[in-house]
């Protein structure tokens, strides 16, 4: 059995990017969403570098990780990426590149408890921040505004 903890920043990323996803699209099939342009729009609140970036600053300013997930978060977002995103900064992107990384730890790791709460963490937090954006839609359109 291999060492996971060796693994660099950009491997661990590289497969907690596809365990994330997998857990986003479990969960929009389990919401009831069946057609497939709608869900690979949701998807994007969630999986994009900017959505991973906005929720690991979420979780170091609520102090939710260990000591040992900074550590795999760091490894990744410090990881020197020979590639970028397509609609992010480079900053964001390697930030995000933290997030999977800390996903893909947790993952490689059988850390499944852990990985569990993070990622019901992560989809209840997104589902805050579209609630108080439709709430706001919602007053802006009441008062005439777009």
């Amino acid at each position: 059995m291999r060492d996971y903890k060796q693994l660099n920043g950009l491997a661990l990323a590289y497969i907690g990017d596809a365990v994330y996803e997998v857990y986003i699209r479990d969960y929009l099939i389990e919401q009831g969403q069946t057609r497939p342009n709608q869900l690979h729009h949701m998807a994007t609140h969630y999986v994009s570098a900017k959505a991973q970036a906005a929720l690991i600053q979420k979780m170091l300013d609520e102090e939710i990780m260990t000591e040992e997930e900074y550590d795999f978060y760091r490894r990744g977002r410090n990881s020197k990426s020979h590639t970028s995103a397509k609609n992010a900064d480079v900053t964001t992107y390697r930030i995000a590149t933290g997030f999977e990384s800390l996903i893909g730890y947790l993952h490689l790791t059988k850390q499944q408890d852990r990985l569990d709460t993070l990622v019901a963490w992560c989809i209840k937090k997104v589902g805050e921040e579209d609630e108080g954006k439709e709430t706001k839609k919602t007053v802006a359109s009441k008062h005439g505004k777009k």
